[in-house]
């Protein structure tokens, strides 16, 4: 990396603009950059650094860089670095402008501008300059990458803060670390430890939960097992505790197996004793029922002995009941033979009791002949009969004629009246045809006036409705263009806060270790803080959208009003200046006159109607007089026809109908005379047949009921059993003969018989004794189960636990092997003798080439009399690895660095310094540092030692480096003849270079 160019503008004490070529001061290899107290010689560093990373060193970047302006500047000249320089074979420039409070461009206060970050690079082919990029991510990560370094190393390695050195040399191991640590970046390795510790714990963590487990498994056994099994005082992590579980549960298992094995013995001998005891409650069981049943044979016995009299007459009645079924045919053949005669006598009497006295007494035959005669007679009256309807229907006929006669008669006076008034009605018809026709023109004419009429109306009140809309829309345009500039004042001074609070509001999304937004500086010392009332980025949003509203609200009424006063003057010329209520008048005049014509002329259709029915009705009125003048002519010639046929029918029904009163009487008396002299002659017929099968049945009868043993069919009769009578006397003998049957059987048992001779039996006691053997047994076996259960239940949770067990044995060999590795990477193992972490062991390799390096400079610096060296050793209690000696050649003895007086602290820091800016270039990736600055010291060197450090620094050239110097000792104004120099003034510091050609710094 070499260094071109440098302007600053605003920056710190330099009020103005002021440059630096370091192209020139670098020719002479070695320059110094020197100044009173205070005016400005670390902030040339420091613009250097800001520069490449957005930030100064240490404490004095603050603010996100709103402290680096410069207190002189001008208040519209805001403050700018830029940077010329090659890195990595590239020609680069880098601009950057920290946020900037400037006055506000219109009214009182201040803004703040963001910082912008501008990156060109040169292009030797084209020999222009081309822009790179403006985000200061990506330019910050770009200089990083080309660089190979972070901020703190750059700040450690090109500008030697020769302070920090001199501290380094007298700190302690664990300050030496954290220094060594930031340059190295050997972060990756603590974060190794601190892995491995995770994992140490995490491993952990999850032995100790398989121990829970594997814990709550044994307490679950001891629950089990009782008091067969004891487990040992351990807790989750303890060593051996899985054996000890693992042999307390053996234990356990082989008690309660052998409790088991008792039960089983115990369930046997129950078992047998139970069998023994249900035996012999069986057996009483069985004597007490046999004796019960022969003591109930022989009460049924002499039940039966008692019933033996009425079962002997039971038998009888069955024997004759027998012998009376042989008769029953013949009784009820007897006794349907008697029951049909008495209705044939009772239906012979009724049929005679209607006949005339004088046949009353004749026989079947005589009755039969007179019901001949009669029909005979009936028969001649048919013709008489057919002549008689003859007559009414001429008599109906002649009646028809009347009422037809009477019914022309009226008609012709009703027709020749109305016919007489024919004239009169049809000129009144005409009349008003004539009347609706001119009003059904009337009210054409006034159909086409309304539809203009009405639109007119209605423009007339649109013109009244939007004069009244026109004003509400005047109010509403101006009360919403008001509304619209306050909203947009609102907007203004919100957005004006925000951007006075804009760094407030960057600094809320800083983290640390990431590079800022604005400058892309990765630490933030001192971020801006909200204040009361600041104004975010969501309420200015807000109140934008609340502008950007109300003006739409404002374009909107603006266009309604627009609208509403184009309709009015539409509305305006169609009605005219004519007011409403005149024009409504106008109309509704108008209306009611058309309502008129409209009624008058719906009658035009009627009185077409009417006309042209009455003259249908005339036609048909002389139509029917015609026909009725010819239907009076053809009635005058029936009537003769008639009243002839009628004359010869009435003597012919005279000689017909005797003394009746009519023919239809007369027949209507034979045919009943006929009915029933045939009635009574057939019921008399059927008397004498139910008579002889009467007769018949009795002799049978008579002759069955000998034959059966009866003496006279009454007692036959009586013998006879009904159904349900003869199933009830049937089932008392078969019970009978059934009982007298168990009876004979039961007292004929052996078994029986042999029992009633033994003592009465005693079930009661015997099932006492049962109940309880069976008693012992269930507990027997209850004991026995639990103990089968208890001896499954610890193998099932003896197995989990072997099985929990072996899978837990790969993580705890996994945890052994974590903890050994990050108790080794910690320094704490017994193994680390010296007691050294993994990062210290690491940097300990490092500050071993530091040493090397740095003591190639510092035997020149020291005329060979001192040289580093890196110690293992411990100091006190500490840990090992970072320790750093000095040899003394004069003395042949090592001591530690803090024993150095200053000026030797001061050389040795230099060596330092310079050792480590080559480890740590070889470290980035080999960059080249072709400039360097460092920073102090000086004043503590003696003449030669100063000359000595001079011509070591002076070497640098011979790698083509150059050095600057920042010191304010006077002896080296006159060694060093390139000189860059900080004029302090009251208006802010000035550069000035001396001793180099001057070149035009001008771009």
């Amino acid at each position: 990396m070499r260094l071109h160019r440098l302007d600053i503008t605003a920056f710190g004490p330099f009020g103005g603009s002021q440059s630096v070529d370091f192209d020139a001061l670098s020719a002479a290899g070695l320059f110094l950059l020197h100044g009173p107290t205070g005016a400005g010689k670390t902030t040339v560093l420091d613009a250097v650094c800001y520069a490449l990373y957005g930030s100064v060193p240490g404490a004095r970047q603050s603010g996100q860089g709103m402290h680096l302006r410069s207190d002189h500047a001008e208040p519209r000249t805001r403050t700018e670095v830029r940077l010329d320089l090659t890195v990595a074979g590239r020609r680069l420039e880098i601009t950057r402008q920290p946020p900037w409070e400037r006055p506000k461009l219109r009214g009182k206060g201040t803004t703040v501008d963001k910082a912008q970050t501008r990156l060109r690079e040169y292009d030797a082919a084209a020999g222009a300059w081309k822009d790179r990029s403006r985000s200061h991510q990506e330019i910050g990560e770009e200089i990083t990458q080309l660089l190979g370094m972070s901020r703190e190393q750059f700040c450690q390695v090109v500008l030697l803060p020769q302070g920090d050195f001199a501290r380094f040399l007298r700190a302690d191991a664990e300050a030496r670390g954290r220094l060594l640590g930031r340059l190295f970046d050997t972060q990756r390795f603590a974060d190794v430890e601190k892995r491995l510790a995770e994992r140490r714990r995490a491993t952990e963590a999850r032995v100790r939960e398989g121990d829970a487990a594997l814990l709550a498994a044994a307490h679950r056994m001891q629950q089990e097992a009782g008091d067969a099994m004891e487990l040992p005082e351990l807790a989750p992590g303890d060593p051996g505790l899985a054996d000890a579980v693992l042999g307390a549960a053996a234990v356990a298992r082989a008690t309660v197996r052998e409790r088991l094995t008792v039960a089983r013995c115990r369930l046997a001998a129950a078992e047998s004793a139970h069998a023994e005891t249900r035996r012999a409650l069986d057996d009483v069981r069985e004597l007490a029922r046999l004796q019960s049943r022969f003591a109930e044979a022989r009460q049924r016995a002499e039940r039966l002995q008692e019933r033996t009299g009425a079962h002997r007459e039971d038998r009888r009645r069955m024997e004759r009941a027998r012998k009376a079924e042989a008769v029953a045919p013949a009784l009820e053949l007897r006794e349907a033979a008697e029951q049909e005669h008495h209705r044939a006598i009772r239906t012979e009497a009724r049929a005679r009791g209607l006949l005339p006295d004088s046949c009353a007494d004749a026989g079947a035959a005589g009755l039969a002949s007179a019901a001949r005669r009669a029909a005979e007679e009936l028969g001649g009256l048919d013709a008489a009969r057919r002549a008689e309807r003859r007559l009414t229907e001429l008599a109906e006929e002649q009646s028809g004629l009347d009422r037809q006669e009477r019914a022309d008669e009226e008609a012709l006076r009703e027709a020749e009246a109305w016919l007489a008034q024919w004239d009169t009605t049809r000129a009144a018809l005409q009349s008003r045809v004539d009347s609706a026709q001119e009003a059904a023109t009337r009210a054409e004419q006034l159909a086409v006036q309304r539809e203009p009429m009405r639109s007119r109306l209605d423009a007339a009140r649109t013109r009244d409705r939007l004069t009244a809309d026109l004003e509400q829309a005047r109010q509403r345009a101006r009360a919403s263009e008001q509304r619209a500039l306050d909203a947009r004042a609102h907007w203004l001074d919100l957005k004006e806060q925000r951007l006075n609070g804009i760094a407030a509001e960057l600094a809320a999304h800083l983290t640390d270790g990431e590079p800022c937004a604005v400058c892309g500086a990765v630490e933030h010392p001192a971020p801006a803080r909200k204040v009361e009332g600041h104004v975010d980025r969501e309420t200015e949003e807000r109140a934008h959208q609340t502008w950007q509203q109300a003006d739409a609200r404002h374009i909107e009424d603006e266009r309604r009003l627009g609208v509403v006063r184009e309709a009015l003057a539409a509305a305006t010329a169609e009605a005219g200046d004519q007011p409403t209520a005149q024009l409504e008048a106008l109309a509704t005049e108008l209306e009611q006159e058309y309502a008129r014509a409209r009624r008058d002329a719906s009658a035009l259709h009627a009185a077409h109607e009417e006309l042209r029915r009455a003259e249908h009705e005339r036609e048909q009125r002389l139509a029917d007089r015609q026909q009725a003048a010819v239907r009076s002519a053809a009635r005058l010639t029936r009537r003769e026809t008639l009243e002839r046929e009628q004359t010869a029918l009435k003597a012919e029904l005279a000689t017909a109908r005797g003394s009746s009163g009519s023919v239809a009487a007369r027949a209507a008396q034979l045919e009943r005379q006929v009915a029933l002299l045939t009635d009574a002659a057939d019921a008399a017929r059927t008397a004498e047949d139910t008579a002889q099968r009467l007769k018949d049945a009795d002799a049978r009868l008579a002759d069955a009921a000998y034959r059966a043993g009866f003496d006279t069919p009454q007692a036959a009769a009586d013998a006879l059993l009904d159904p349900a009578a003869h199933r009830e006397l049937q089932h008392r003998l078969d019970a009978w003969q059934t009982e007298e049957a168990a009876v004979r059987a039961a007292l004929a048992e052996a078994d029986t018989a042999a029992a009633a001779q033994r003592p009465p039996a005693d079930p009661a006691t015997a099932e006492r004794a049962a109940a309880a053997a069976e008693h012992r047994l269930r507990e027997a076996a209850s004991a026995q189960d639990a103990a089968a259960r208890c001896c499954a239940e610890l193998d099932r949770l003896s197995a989990h636990a072997t099985e929990a067990v072996r899978a837990l044995a790969p993580l705890r060999a996994e945890y052994d092997r974590v903890a050994r590795l990050a108790a080794l990477t910690a320094g704490t193992a017994a193994d680390n003798e010296r007691k050294m972490r993994l990062e210290s062991y690491v940097l300990a390799a490092r500050l071993e080439q530091v040493a090397a390096a740095a003591t190639a400079r510092l035997q020149r610096m020291s005329s060979g009399r001192y040289t580093l060296v890196h110690s293992d050793g411990r100091t006190g209690r500490g840990r090992s690895g970072l320790g750093l000696h000095v040899v003394d050649a004069w003395t042949g003895r090592e001591r530690d660095t803090a024993t150095l007086s200053g000026g030797e602290t001061f050389f040795a820091s230099l060596a330092l310094a310079l050792g480590l800016a080559d480890v740590v270039t070889d470290e980035a990736g080999g960059v080249r540092l072709d400039t360097l600055f460092i920073d102090e010291g000086f004043g503590s060197l003696d003449d030669q030692t100063l000359d000595e450090v001079l011509d070591v620094l002076d070497s640098l050239r011979e790698r083509d480096r150059s050095v600057g110097i920042v010191s304010h000792v006077g002896d080296l104004r006159r060694r060093i003849h390139a000189q860059l120099e900080v004029v302090k003034a009251r208006a802010g510091s000035t550069l000035l270079q001396r001793g180099v050609p001057s070149r035009d710094l001008s771009r």
